[in-house]
């Protein structure tokens, strides 16, 4: 399994924590940064995740900034993207279970390390149900 993650400065530290709890695990991850708390801009961070994603370079991707919605709104603006911004496990399972989610996101400054662990690990374990939930996916854009 390969993993992508992106990051704005104020997901930096949780980045950091969760890209080295997968690497234990054994996964592979592809770091798109940022490197530092330095203040940068989620979007630079954001479209090549997306973009790695969209072609296949990465299964998914995890994407931090401080509410989790910039970096999503960014991520959505790709077509092939779906991200889901998840704060606890249960909006995880849904995010994947009902909207095939390929991007999880998570509000570094709402979110504890292991809470954080616990919604990547169950967004990386759930598989998406199809069916009824194929069709509204498909009907996302026009």
């Amino acid at each position: 399994m390969k993993i992508g993650f992106a990051a704005d400065h104020a997901g930096y530290q949780l980045k950091t924590f969760l890209i080295e709890l997968l690497k234990s695990k054994g996964i592979e991850i592809v770091d798109f940064g940022t490197d530092s708390t330095e203040s940068v801009d989620y979007p630079d961070f954001a479209h090549p995740l997306a973009r790695a994603v969209e072609c296949g370079a990465v299964e998914c991707g995890i994407a931090v900034c401080g509410t989790g919605n910039g970096i999503s709104m960014t991520l959505n603006k790709h077509r092939k993207i779906r991200a889901a911004i998840c704060w606890n496990e249960e909006i995880a399972i849904l995010a994947r279970k009902h909207n095939n989610a390929n991007v999880c996101s998570l509000p570094a400054r709402f979110i504890s390390e292991s809470e954080a662990a616990k919604v990547v690990e169950t967004f990386l374990k759930t598989d998406f149900e199809g069916g009824r939930h194929q069709k509204r996916i498909d009907k996302i854009f026009v």
